[in-house]
């Protein structure tokens, strides 16, 4: 049998009973349906990968490591194999010590023989107590401290690093830099932010948030992050804007920020880092920063409902967002409605994000080479994966992304939060 042919069995036992992709090989043989998504092993290396990881994480390093690639539409590919994934549901047991002695069989009669390959140096390799302030601060650093004219590729002018709000997506005129804005100003209405409010942003990236809420709205901001590039890049921002008056940027752990009252506190996509464990604490901190009928926006990714897989380590975790934790947005809003606050609105964001996700893909993918060039090939590789499987599971409704508008009352109850909802969730 063909090369290419024997690789379809061994992925077969790991993915699934039907491989809905073709399959080209190291020796140029190919198999499997003719019309489907062409998946190339371009090296022995990834099979021998996978016989020692037969999982996401071995299928990862070896995309990573540039010994799998796609021809054609990644989207389409990593789609049907997400799929085949999901449509087993939990039913396909993990693989038995007979079945990972006939992989390691198949992939020495390939050739792929020897000791496991040295993970990829994109991969995360971080140390110390779970959500200590040290290792929260190497997983940032990994995870942001790449580069800022990456990150201007990936994301666009407007540097903003979540969801955007599709507030007009049948405008062919309207971009992703329209769209981030809508996300700024649905925020800032949400918090009824007004000139002279306090602001605390928390996680607060390459500022955008921040100068959005100074310039369009007069409030008085600070920012807080644990990336000394995102810092840096922030603080030249808010001079360029002449905003150094209004707004404040500082390295710092939010939970060492003890210049309290704030009027409005702003944390958009930082609390998956923060971890199922700490979050209630990560609720009070905030809602001792908070003067009475102050409010919080909690922007935040959530998985489905069901048992936590914390603890095993995927490509996300593995690559992208060590130590992050997603959880249930109803165990979101009951932490912090354990914290103190009264939630007043969710509302839930999850088209958008696979929106917002396509048109970060095509910014990656427009600017390719120079986006190497800044950083790696395997670094731009884990982004390009990353966020192709990021936006099918959007789309999927495996995960899901959602405000949470939050207000701390007062003695007397009393939540100054407006009888109806207002005009925040259309704007002008």
């Amino acid at each position: 049998m063909p090369v290419a042919g024997r690789l379809v069995r061994v992925l077969t036992d790991v993915l699934g009973d039907t491989l809905p992709v073709r399959v080209r090989a190291w020796d140029g043989s190919e198999s499997g349906p003719p019309e489907a998504p062409l998946v190339i092993i371009k090296d022995r290396k990834a099979l021998r990968r996978l016989a020692w990881r037969p999982d996401e994480v071995g299928l990862g390093r070896g995309y990573v490591a540039g010994e799998i690639d796609v021809e054609g539409d990644l989207f389409d590919a990593l789609g049907r194999l997400m799929d085949l994934v999901s449509a087993q549901n939990g039913s396909r047991p993990a693989l038995s010590a007979r079945r990972r002695a006939q992989l390691l069989i198949s992939a020495m009669r390939l050739g792929a023989v020897g000791p496991e390959p040295a993970p990829p140096p994109e991969e995360a390799r971080v140390e110390g107590t779970m959500h200590s302030r040290g290792r929260d601060r190497a997983a940032i650093s990994h995870h942001y401290d790449v580069g800022n004219d990456f990150y201007r590729i990936l994301l666009g002018p407007s540097l903003v690093y979540s969801c955007a709000y599709w507030n007009r997506p049948q405008d062919p005129a309207y971009s992703l830099e329209d769209a981030q804005r809508d996300k700024l100003e649905l925020v800032c209405r949400k918090l009824g932010v007004q000139p002279g409010t306090r602001l605390l942003d928390v996680g607060c990236g390459w500022g955008s948030m921040a100068l959005h809420a100074a310039r369009e709205h007069g409030a008085t901001v600070v920012g807080v992050t644990l990336s000394a590039a995102q810092a840096s890049l922030a603080r030249e921002r808010v001079e360029q804007a002449g905003l150094a008056g209004q707004v404040q940027i500082r390295l710092q752990d939010y939970r060492d920020v003890d210049d309290g009252p704030y009027d409005a506190i702003s944390s958009i996509g930082m609390a998956e880092h923060v971890g199922a464990g700490p979050y209630l604490d990560y609720a009070r901190s905030l809602f001792g920063l908070l003067r009475p009928g102050g409010r919080l926006l909690n922007h935040q990714i959530a998985r489905r409902p069901g048992p936590s897989t914390q603890g095993e380590q995927t490509f996300i975790s593995a690559f992208v967002f060590p130590d992050g934790e997603l959880t249930p947005v109803g165990d979101t809003v009951s932490l912090i409605e354990q914290a103190g606050f009264e939630v007043r609105d969710v509302q839930a964001l999850r088209e958008h994000y696979a929106l917002t996700l396509r048109q970060w893909v095509r910014n990656l993918e427009a600017r390719w080479d120079e986006a190497v060039r800044l950083t790696s090939p395997g670094r731009a590789r884990v982004w390009r994966l990353y966020m192709t499987g990021s936006a099918l599971s959007f789309e999927a409704n495996r995960i899901g992304v959602n405000q949470v508008l939050a207000v701390k009352p007062t003695a007397e109850g009393r939540s100054g939060a407006p009888l109806v909802r207002g005009a925040w969730t259309v704007l002008d």
